[in-house]
Formats: structure tokens, sequence, C-alpha cells
């Protein structure tokens, strides 16, 4: 029996052969899957637990596939006690061939088993049935059809599809992302999230192959020190399984496979014009028969993925050489060049500074993985340590890009040692202290200040560049360092004349000039940022655009260019950028009162952060959707994955607020207030107001310089928390300024609530109620029911006799999920129709199921249709 470990749950349709066994009515399911995919340990897991069961268990065996009912006889040799006065099944399990009828035997066969399923139901397990001998999967065939009205369950595994022929089939899938995490942790427990997520995309979902990765890693490679394996280890049981299959093919599909393991996004046409004359498509079929490959029409995909690494490994390196020269020139005379190039470059001797400069050439139209790919063949082929240094760190960009940090890191240390360009070196340490800013920003904004500072002279667009980042690092930590004096001067070393340029050079001085009290200069050349990024098509500019926006309190507008960063970053393929611009996207639809749009950009940003390898962009976008769960004052949900660091309090905060605990509260945001992001201490000040009743005035000023109604309307609402004589005024003036935002329904729900309470407090009851009303029926229109509790709760209080307080009705994005639910239509299914992540489908519908006090699919279809 095969031992490949899988954290996957025992599928639904498993669990219903043995509930229906447990209840007297006999069944069968064969389990379909390849090698190495988990069939043995999921055959194992249906066995746990069954106490009072009777289980007998038998593996399959090639060796005893000509022997007649070898396999029947290691499977009853349990039960021989029962059938001794049966002949032929007595005969069978002291060795010797039955000499009857196969219904005959059969039926023994059934007799035998109903016998023991008198002391309690009774579980086969065959696993690799397809190794049986023909007799006894043949007897196995006919008692799964006569055991209908008896408690006896049989589960077989298979690995090729046509032996379940007949029967009830159910095909193993791969392991989703969860389970791929679990298992590496589980082999592998100190491994970084970028490396676990590296290997899981290498193992594409294969248990076993997932397994052996993990379990080969050495400490460096768990943090991501060192290079990470590309194949399965040289003598994994796994790998020499595989090698077995691929042995017992013929050299037609040996040599088609070659080719397309040498280039996994050929054509078939392309493999087939490579492999020469006498060479069809049928020529694949053996392999698929095995199940090792999928063909169709657009090439061949290995299964597992990994195997096709195997197929490639296994070849002498003559055949190899040859593979790729073949396909290089196919490509090349159907205008592949950069695919025909970087064949050639495999097989090229280095140094060849020709290839190394087309292979440049060809990667800056590529897509980021293309591009790393050629350029760190380029690196390689380069000779001198400067040409070399300059393909290394173009290559650690294009990994970066493509959302392989693991293969980045390894490049930037070789350019950081490498003899020459001192510029290049300091780039490629910025690049490094980048990849280390959201987990260590104090280190990264050092080493970034370091770099613009060597770099100011001889590589202005490198210090400004690495200015830009210390500023988010800077902002990160609280703690400007040396980022002011140095943005200074590199407003007078740096300019280019280009608009690029200038527009980073306004953020950087910006920056500054906001990190030392200058605020009206910051602020006029931060607008001078958001007027220059509308004539710019880089999403990385856009990206730090929008947060400038964020800084300026033009909420919309940078909610406007954030998202288009992220459909530019998707049309070029930089897959990291991403979930960034998702999170500015976020913060900025949360900051302009929009909370659908804020929690819909960060579960994409969460779903696209993991696959692109950044498990870090992915907790911040959680710790993002619990900040708005902690808004609508949902605990639960807020806490499902508590966040840690300066959002982790605001979200406690805003908890404790809702709960009437404004002490906890205002120690937890006066230490944001001490410490956080600039954004951060300008977001929870009307927070923080609220908590203790003072305080706020440097957000007043702030407020201010944006002109924004919804800043300026919480701005009003500060000045009568802190308890001015004029505060009533101040509420009004706060509703008014509400009233020119469109999206202050939220905000305004609050507004409402605080000034009811005042008036209530101030016996002003019948003023306060107005205000109550509002206030509890805007918080159910956000779902918010605990706020819209603390109403009504007021509203008693003042007087008024009213229920619970209940649910709202469904949003119009909610109506259309769950009529498209209602229909039958699955997670996936509704996703692709509208355009969102099924993890968005599945976050909408949770909150429709809540609102509707229903618990599953088939109750809102029923709901729906009454």
């Amino acid at each position: 029996m095969e031992d490949a470990p899988t954290v996957q749950e025992v599928p639904d349709a498993v669990r219903a052969v043995l509930d229906a066994a447990g209840a007297g009515r006999g069944g069968v399911l064969v389990l379909h899957a390849g090698i190495g995919e988990g069939r043995t340990t999921m055959l194992r897991a249906a066995a746990t637990g069954r106490t009072g069961w009777t289980v007998l268990a038998a593996p399959g065996h090639a060796d005893e596939s000509a022997v007649p009912g070898a396999g029947l006889q290691r499977l009853l040799a349990p039960l021989a006690e029962l059938c001794r006065h049966d002949e032929p099944l007595s005969a069978l399990i002291a060795g010797h061939e039955p000499r009857c009828a196969p219904l005959v035997l059969a039926l023994s066969l059934r007799a035998l088993v109903a016998e023991a399923a008198r002391r309690g139901p009774v579980l086969l397990l065959l696993d690799d049935a397809d190794q049986f001998d023909p007799l006894s999967w043949q007897q196995i065939r006919m008692l799964a059809r006569r055991v209908h009205e008896l408690p006896v369950a049989i589960l077989a595994s298979v690995t090729s599809a046509s032996a379940a022929a007949g029967l009830p089939a159910y095909r193993l899938a791969p392991l989703d992302e969860q389970a791929s995490h679990a298992l590496v942790r589980r082999h592998a427990p100190d491994t970084t999230g970028e490396v676990a997520a590296a290997l899981i995309t290498l193992a594409g979902g294969h248990p076993g192959a997932l397994t052996e990765l993990a379990g080969a890693l050495t400490r460096q490679q768990q943090r991501g020190l060192a290079p990470l394996p590309v194949s399965l280890p040289p003598e994994s049981p796994l790998r020499l399984r595989f090698r077995t299959a691929l042995a017992a093919l013929p050299d037609a599909t040996r040599d088609l496979l070659l080719l397309a393991a040498t280039d996994p996004g050929a054509h078939p046409s392309d493999l087939l014009a490579a492999a020469g004359p006498g060479r069809g498509l049928a020529d694949l079929e053996p392999a698929e028969r095995a199940g090792l490959i999928v063909a169709h029409a657009d090439g061949v995909r290995f299964r597992p993925s990994v195997l096709r690494l195997i197929a490639y490994d296994d070849e002498p390196i003559g055949r190899r050489r040859a593979a790729h020269l073949a396909l290089a020139e196919v490509l090349a005379g159907r205008g592949r060049r950069l695919a025909a190039l970087l064949h050639r470059a495999v097989v090229a001797v280095a140094p060849d500074d020709a290839l190394a400069h087309d292979l440049l050439l060809a990667a800056g139209d590529a897509s980021p993985p293309e591009a790393f790919a050629a350029q760190r063949h380029a690196a390689g082929l380069s000779s001198s340590p400067a040409g070399e240094a300059r393909a290394l760190l173009a290559a650690a960009r294009s990994a970066m890009a493509a959302g392989r940090p693991h293969d980045a890191r390894p490049l930037l240390r070789r350019a950081s040692r490498l003899r020459g360009n001192a510029a290049v070196r300091a780039r490629a340490r910025g690049l490094i202290a980048e990849m280390r800013l959201r987990r260590a920003p104090a280190e990264a904004r050092e080493a970034l200040l370091d770099v613009a500072g060597e770099l100011m002279t001889t590589d202005p667009s490198g210090a400004v560049d690495a200015l830009l980042l210390a500023g988010e690092a800077c902002g990160r930590t609280g703690d400007p360092g040396r980022y002011p004096r140095l943005a200074r001067q590199a407003a007078v070393r740096c300019r280019d004349g280009r608009p690029a340029t200038d527009m980073a050079l306004h953020q950087v001085v910006g920056v500054a000039d906001l990190m030392t009290g200058d605020e009206d200069t910051a602020f006029r050349h931060l607008r001078e940022v958001l007027r220059l990024a509308d004539h710019t098509t880089d999403p990385s500019a856009l990206t730090w655009a929008a947060g400038t926006g964020l800084l300026l309190g033009q909420d919309r507008r940078a909610a406007r260019l954030a998202w288009r960063a992220v459909s530019l970053a998707r049309e070029a393929g930089n897959a990291p950028l991403v979930p960034e611009a998702l999170e500015v996207a976020a913060f900025a639809e949360l900051a302009a009162g929009r909370h659908d749009a804020a929690t819909e950009a960060a579960l994409d940003g969460a779903a696209v952060a993991r696959a692109a390898g950044r498990p870090d962009l992915a907790d911040a976008h959680w710790d993002l959707l619990g900040l708005l769960a902690a808004f609508r004052g949902d605990a639960e949900t807020s806490r499902e994955r508590p966040a840690a660091g300066d959002l982790g309090d605001w979200s406690e905060a805003l908890l404790d607020l809702v709960a009437g605990r404004p002490e906890p509260a205002a120690e937890r945001l006066a230490r944001i207030a001490r410490t956080g992001s600039m954004i951060l201490r300008v977001a929870i000040a009307p927070h923080l107001v609220e908590a203790s009743g003072g305080g706020g005035e440097v957000f007043d000023r702030w407020a201010a310089r944006t002109g924004q109604p919804g800043w300026l309307a919480l701005r009003s609402r500060c000045r009568a928390l802190r308890g001015e004589e004029s505060a009533d005024d101040y509420f009004r003036e706060a509703l008014a300024w509400h009233e020119r935002d469109e999206d202050a329904g939220f905000a305004r729900a609050h507004t409402e609530l605080l000034y009811g309470r005042h008036l209530r407090r101030r016996r002003r009851p019948a003023e306060a109620r107005d205000h109550l009303r509002r206030a509890a029926e805007r918080f159910r229109r956000f779902d918010a029911q605990p706020w819209a509790e603390q109403a009504a709760r007021e509203l008693r209080a003042a007087g008024e006799r009213i229920g619970p307080v209940g649910r709202a009705p469904l949003t119009a994005q909610q109506e259309r999920i769950a009529g498209l639910v209602a229909e039958g239509a699955t997670n996936r299914e509704v996703a692709q129709q509208l355009h969102l992540s099924p993890r968005t489908i599945d976050h909408h519908l949770r909150n429709v199921f809540a609102r509707l006090g229903v618990r599953s699919r088939t109750e809102l279809a029923r709901l729906l249709a009454g």
C-alpha cells in the first residue's frame, strides 16, 4: 500500500457509503487517483473510528496479479473460522484455486460477508484494486452488486479509471490551498509562508509530492535563505515510482513526453514538428491511459505537475540537449523569438554576451515569469561582473513581479557580492530591504536610507526609488530618522526633467514636509502628485499616488487611482502589485464610507496575495477584513483571525466602543496615535476623541486642509464631543457636512447616534428620538446590528417603546448572488458571472444567510421561491 499522507477530509461521497452501510444499506465506491495522490491514506481515514465494525483490508500487488484468487485470499484470511464449512472459500483461504463456477463462488462470498455482518457492519478496503488478480477483482465486483440489503461498505482504490468501469467512482481532488499549507506545516513547521507557497505551486496539489518536498527542506531552505528544490529528491520513493511508470512507456511516447517536459507551454503541433516524421498524437495515448498526462488542444499537462521535471531530469543530457535545439528551431521558425532564445540559452556554453544581449532585449516585452527566465539566463551568460550584476538585478525584479520572492533573494545576494558596479550592488541591497519592509520596517528604513545616500550622485533615479520606499517604512515606524534631510537633498540633486521623476520627488518632499510639520507646503507637493498621476500608466506609481490621496483626505480619488493600478497591474501580469493596489483601494473605500467595496477589495486582495506567494500581504488583507467587521460591531467575524499591531488595536477599540467600554478603547487608540503611521493617526482620531473626550486638535487642522465634506463632518463631530459650549452647533454643522457627502451613510449614522445621546443626556428626549431613529435605521442598512441595538437602547432611554431591532434587507449585490445561488449555481459559477472571486461570493453568501435567517442553499431556494 502506498503511504502518501494527506490532510484532506473524507469526501462526502465516501461518508455516504459508510453511513448507508451503518444503516443496513450496502454499497460500493471506487476511489480513482494517481500515484501518490492519497488513495491509501483516504482509505485508512475512512476506517478510522469504526468501533464495532469488521474491517477487512488487502492491497493489490503487481507480482501476485497472475495468481488466481491471491487478493481474495489475503482479504478473507481473518474470516477463516467463519467459512470452514464452505468448501470453495475454505480452499481459497488455504491457498488452492477454487474449482467451481464464478457465480457459486460469488454466492459463497456473499454468505460469508452476511455472516460477518451479523456482528456489526463490515468494511472492505481494497487498495490498488486494479493490481488484483482478475479472479479476485471479478468476485469483488460481483459482491458489490449483491450487498444492497446488508450492512456492508466496499471501498476500493485504483489508478486507472477504466478499472472502475461499471461501479460508482469518485476522483480524488488535489489538495486545496488550506490543506496544502497544513501539510507543509506538519512536515516542516519552521517554513516561511513564501517558501510554503512556492512548494505548493511546485507540487500542484499533489499530497505525496508536497510531503516529500517539505520533508527534504534544509533549515536554510525553510527560511528562504537557500535556493529551493525544483523537483523531488533524487532517491525519493515517489520519484522512483514515477520513473518506473515512465520507463514502461513505448519509446515514441517517451520522445514526445521529453519534448513536452522541455517546453510545458508548447502546442501539440510544436511537439510533433520537433519530434520529426513518423510521430503523431496517438503516441501520447499510452501515457494518458497510465494517468501520467492530460493531453488537450492547447498542450500536454503532466499529472502531477512535478512529474514534468522527472520526465526531463531522468533523460540523458544528450537527449535533453537535442530536445532543446529541436524546439528552438521550430519556435524560431514560427516567430516565437523569446521561447526559442530560452531553449538556446539552456544548452549554451557560457560566456555568450551576444545571446545574453538578445535575451535581455526580448525580456523587455515579456511577462514577468518569462522575463525572469530570460534575465536569469542572461546573467549566467554575461562575461563581465557588471553585466552579470545588471542581469541579476533585472531577474530579481521580474521574480518579485511574478510573485516569486524566494527566487529573487538568492539572485540579489549574488548581485550584492559581485565586484564592479557599486550602484547595482546598492540597488540589490535596496530590493532586499523592500522585501523586508512589512516584516521589519525599522531595519528596512535604515537600509533604504543608506542606499538612497549612496546612489544620490551616481544613480539619481535609484536614490528616488529608495526614498519612496523609505517614506513608507518611516510611516510604518512613526520615526522619520534621516529621511527629511535626504529627501531635500534629492529634490536638488535628482531632477532630470522627466514627469515620472517630478512626480516621485513631489511625493518624497511632501512626505518629508509632513514629518517636519510644514503641512501647508506638504499639501502643495502632494496635490501635485495627484495631478501628475492622472497622466501616468505605471501601476506602481498609481499605487503610491493613491496612498498620497489618502494622506490628503481625497478618498474617492485615491480609490479611483488604486483601482486603475489594479487593472493595469493585471494587464501587465505583475501579480504581487495587484494585492498591494487592492490594499490601498480597500483603505480608500473604507475612508470614503463604501464598506461593501472595501470588503470586496480586501477579499480579492487576500486571495490574489496568497496565489502570488505573498502571505504577508494576504495577512494584511485579512487584518483589513477584521477591521471592517469591527466597524459593524461584528466581534465574532473580526476575531476569526485576530489582527496584530495597529489594525488589531483599532479593531478591538471599535468593539470596545460598541460594547460601551470607552476606557480600554482610549488606551488602544492612544497607543496608535503615538506610534502608528501618518494615515492611521489621522483615521483613528475621531474614535479617540469619542473614547476619551479630548484631543484631536491635529486632526482638526488636517481635516480643514482636505476641504472634503466627510472629514469636515468628523472635525465638527470631534469639536462637539470635546464638550465645547457650542456642542449643539457643532453636531448640526457635522450633519450639514454629511448631507454634502454622498457616501456618508455609516459615518452619518454614528454622528446621529452621538448627537442623540448628547440630547438625551441633556434631557431633551423629543429631539434625541429623531436622531436616534435615523441612526438605528441607517445602522440596519449597513448590517451593523450591534450599533443598531445601541441606538435602540438610547431610544428606549429617551422614552420610545420599540421592539427588537430587525435585520436589514439584502443589498443589490446580495440579491443578485442569492438569486443565482437559489437557481443552483455554485460559488465559482456565480463568481465568474459577476466577475468576482469565489472567496468574495462566499463572504456575501454568509451575510445573506445571516440576514435572511437561513442555514443552507436549500432553505434559501425555498425562501426565495415562496
